[in-house]
């Protein structure tokens, strides 16, 4: 078959000069391009991806790291098979290893993506739980389903905090009727916006607490003597 393609290519035209091998060295070997230095890859592009306060995008419910200089920001990811990279208006700000299909809850962080000095460490999910566990059955429950709507752990720090600083204004047992009631009636995964209605309409009274019973009680915070049992000498 290749002497006969040879052949062909050789003999020379019947109606104008040539031949098709002539033609094809002068003319139609220089026109094509070399192949590109890396192979084609394919790609699926997901946008508008915003970068979260420790400095991490989620995708398939992991994070990968990029600069703290780009936090609140929106990107867009470009994902092979083998990498996850991060791009800010066109611009590659990341590239970092894809993590598997079955993997969850995992972080990808370059050593240079978080501000020198400051640590993102101080909180985690386990952290959290544990807190909301002593807080009580329902604040446990709102806070492990917090955590089950997010793509990663990290995602869902900040709603949980939110709903266990309640704390600092209201008692516990008033805090526990709450997230019952939105657990009850809510939607399936409760927020600080959920919760903060009903304790300003003072829904979920529990027996034995009041609708003002913010801060610490008498026993929390002591016994403290005003200014008129000091009088002078």
């Amino acid at each position: 078959m290749a002497e006969r393609l040879e052949e062909h290519d050789s003999r020379p035209f019947s109606k104008r000069e040539g031949a098709r091998r002539e033609v094809f060295e002068e003319r139609e070997r220089p026109l094509p391009r070399p192949l590109p230095a890396v192979p084609y890859e394919v790609c699926e592009w997901v946008y508008g991806r915003k970068v979260q306060r420790n400095c991490h995008v989620a995708h398939r419910r992991n994070c990968y790291s990029v600069s703290h200089l780009a936090v609140g920001r929106t990107v867009d990811l470009r994902v092979t098979d083998a990498t996850a990279g991060v791009f800010l208006a066109g611009e590659r700000l990341a590239t970092h290893p894809l993590f598997p299909s079955f993997a969850r809850n995992r972080q990808s962080t370059h050593a240079g993506d978080p501000p020198e000095g400051k640590s993102y460490s101080d909180w985690d999910a386990g952290r959290i739980r544990r807190w909301a566990d002593r807080v009580g059955p329902s604040c446990g429950e709102v806070v492990d389903r917090i955590f089950q709507r997010v793509d990663c752990e990290g995602q869902g720090l900040d709603a949980a905090l939110a709903v266990l600083r309640l704390e600092r204004r209201h008692a516990r047992p008033r805090l526990e009727g709450a997230r019952a009631m939105a657990l009850a009636s809510g939607p399936p995964s409760p927020r600080y916006r959920h919760l903060k209605p009903i304790l300003e309409t003072n829904q979920g009274l529990v027996p034995g607490t009041r609708a003002d019973d913010g801060g610490p009680g008498e026993d929390e915070a002591g016994y403290v003597r005003g200014a008129d049992s000091c009088g002078e000498a």
